[in-house]
């Protein structure tokens, strides 16, 4: 890659990558983390949820088929960073518009590639996920490990109100729909609206600060909590608004939303070490044992033993009913007295896999 300018990745652990620059000029930091997908990369680019992150795809050749106008799932990419092994400078698709190179540059978002990113992942798996920074301007590592230092952890921090909208309006297209649905926005993807809008639903976005009182005089039949990206404890006024909610009007959470819904019952969050990011990760049912291939994004979880004087599955209001089969974490909770259920994962998910799409349909059945 004698063409392209020279880049380094720098994680705050002192561990160094030298590669080529990708996308934008300067210099970035937030979180790296991987993701296993091996397609839908402007999914998520595009994906709210990985703000403040530098985002690392495990798959090695990134931007083959292009990006268009379609398939976003946000107005505009809000991750810090991308790590690719390398970029596609050439796309061969018939819905293609334009280069990975063309987006990133577009939407000045600095990345590497040309960096070994099967050792990266294996580092962040066994170091967990850490500050890094990416810089094709910078090269003294020193001084842009002082930078570093300088940047804040994500834990603790709300990054969801660098994602929501400023103002509530009707999904495009689902005005005439029979069933009305409220979905707060704590940077909600686009394939949520259109799942509901499938369905027969008049969607409602509306800012993640929207109070309860409001949402209700709205007298919708249901409520969504979006997914977004940050640590769930951090969005206290996102708790507060769904502990207003909470057997007033059914509710669903999705992601974030999930994680919010947990601590408005009383429950806690906790950061793993890696987080889930892919999309093949099994989690089973527990009241159909049945297993389904997820696409997930997170970096926290909700505390199976949290809620307040209850056992971990079941015999409670709060009753576990999907977990990760690869670390047992929470992946769904539902109420039992009041219509309220959330999952971890990502249902609405494009490309997919789409095994979960009937908890859309479960959703449709709790509002009737």
């Amino acid at each position: 890659m004698s063409d392209y300018k020279p880049a380094i990745l720098l994680l705050e652990d002192g561990t160094l990558f030298e590669g080529a620059a990708m996308g934008a000029e300067g210099e970035t930091f937030g979180e790296a983390v991987f993701n296993t997908s091996m397609t839908g990369y402007q999914e998520i680019l595009t994906d709210p949820s990985y703000a403040g992150q530098l985002v690392t795809m495990t798959y090695p050749h990134i931007g083959n088929y292009g990006l268009n106008s379609d398939d976003k799932e946000s107005r505009r990419p809000f991750l810090n960073g991308f790590i690719v092994r390398e970029e596609s400078r050439m796309f061969s698709n018939y819905r293609g518009t334009s280069t990975l190179g063309d987006m990133l540059r577009h939407h000045e978002i600095v990345g590497i590639q040309d960096i070994d990113t099967r050792a990266l992942t294996k580092h962040i798996r066994t170091a967990g996920a850490m500050r890094a920074a990416i810089s094709s301007v910078e090269f003294d590592q020193s001084a842009l490990a002082r930078k570093l230092a300088a940047y804040p952890s994500i834990v603790g921090q709300d990054l969801v109100r660098g994602v929501t909208g400023d103002k509530s309006y009707v999904w495009p297209g689902s005005e005439s729909g029979a069933t009305d649905v409220v979905l707060i926005d704590y940077g909600a993807k686009f394939n949520i609206p259109r799942e509901l809008t499938r369905r027969g639903c008049r969607v409602t976005i509306v800012p993640a600060a929207t109070s309860a009182a409001t949402i209700l005089k709205a007298k919708p039949h249901g409520v969504m909590l979006a997914n977004g990206p940050g640590d769930p404890a951090a969005v206290t006024y996102g708790i507060e608004t769904i502990r207003g909610l909470l057997g007033q009007v059914p509710l669903f959470g999705i992601c974030l939303g999930h994680q919010l819904l947990g601590l408005a019952l009383g429950g806690a969050t906790f950061k793993l070490k890696f987080g889930h990011r892919g999309a093949n990760h099994p989690v089973m049912d527990l009241r159909t044992r049945r297993v389904e291939i997820t696409s997930q994004n997170h970096g926290f979880a909700v505390d199976a033993e949290s809620f307040p004087g209850k056992s971990a599955y079941g015999e409670t209001g709060v009753e576990i009913t999907h977990i990760n089969l690869n670390d047992k974490t929470v992946e769904g909770i539902r109420c039992a007295d009041i219509p309220a259920f959330s999952v971890q994962y990502h249902p609405e998910a494009a490309p997919g896999p789409h095994d979960s799409m009937y908890l859309f349909d479960e959703f449709i059945e709790l509002m009737r």
